[in-house]
């Protein structure tokens, strides 16, 4: 299809490597980690992870009885299933965010953890992933501050050009976007949620605090700071719970949808996947769904 916006791909990369595990970002993981626990309902059904990646916050949905790792990359999918397994309790899908393969209502709850950021059309996303969510189910989501403390300083010193205060996101390299935390709200609100709860995280987002203080005391201070995030959002990275507006609907007719058409129930048929609408073919190969449009 022609209309899907250029699309961050992390395909053959070693990110979950050598950005987590050797680039010195255990105090981010450990305050993500906290967030996520703050968030999480105690327990759900059928959770959807929007940008999975090598399911580095996969464990960290044991609440759910099921999850779906969705990601555009094979390559992170192929990683996450080599760490967590191939258990009925996981299914991995490559897929994009703007049209994902599944019918309406069909989850209960859904988590979009450093996505956002790579996004071009971020409402469009937002709305995609509320059609997809039942009512009253969860939405966390994660996204990058562009009104964060360190911004507005350099803003004030005029040490960079853009607003911290305007609305619109602000893309400092390609497909690697800030936004405003207002605006965020109100996209949100207009796709169909309800905003719950706001925590502020990575305050101490610093080499110079990760050089001189222990992680431990680190994680805890920021744990502190977490809890203003509903009086005022200054740190880089902004967590909200939401649910989502609506009434009891009718359960979900099947699981996939083709996103090519976007009409038709896709029989779940593997090695391959057949639109009976539009004829596309979807393969399944080593346990990963390719719904991918390409």
């Amino acid at each position: 299809m022609n209309d899907t916006p250029p699309i961050c791909d992390y395909e053959g990369s070693d990110y979950q490597t050598s950005f987590w595990e050797q680039g010195g970002r255990a105090y981010e993981d450990a305050v993500e980690a906290v967030a996520l626990r703050r968030l999480l309902p105690a327990s759900g059904q059928l959770l959807l992870e929007v940008g999975a990646g090598a399911g580095r916050n996969t464990p960290r949905y044991g609440g759910y009885q099921n999850v779906v790792l969705l990601d555009y990359s094979l390559t992170q999918l192929q990683q996450a299933q080599a760490r967590l397994g191939r258990s009925e309790r996981y299914r991995y899908v490559a897929a994009d965010v703007y049209h994902l393969p599944f019918v309406d209502g069909v989850f209960d709850g859904a988590t979009m953890i450093r996505v956002l950021h790579h996004l071009a059309e971020a409402r469009r996303a937002l709305q995609e992933v509320r059609r997809v969510l039942q009512p009253n189910s969860t939405f966390i989501l994660e996204f990058a501050n562009k009104r964060n403390l360190k911004a507005m300083l350099r803003y004030a010193l005029r040490r960079q050009t853009w607003s911290p205060y305007t609305p619109e996101p602000i893309e400092f390299v390609a497909l690697n976007f800030d936004f405003h935390p207002a605006t965020v709200r109100t996209w949100l609100q207009s796709s169909g949620f309800v905003v719950e709860r706001q925590l502020t995280v990575s305050h101490f987002r610093m080499g110079l605090f990760k050089r001189l203080l222990p992680l431990r005391l680190l994680v805890w201070m920021d744990s502190l700071a977490q809890l203003t995030g509903d009086a005022w959002q200054l740190s880089p990275s902004v967590f909200v719970r939401a649910h989502v507006r609506g009434d009891a609907q009718t359960a979900p007719t099947g699981f996939f949808r083709c996103p090519a058409c976007e009409q038709a129930t896709l029989p779940d048929t593997p090695p391959e996947l057949i639109c009976p609408a539009c004829g596309w073919r979807f393969p399944v190969v080593d346990g990963i769904y390719d719904l991918r449009l390409q």
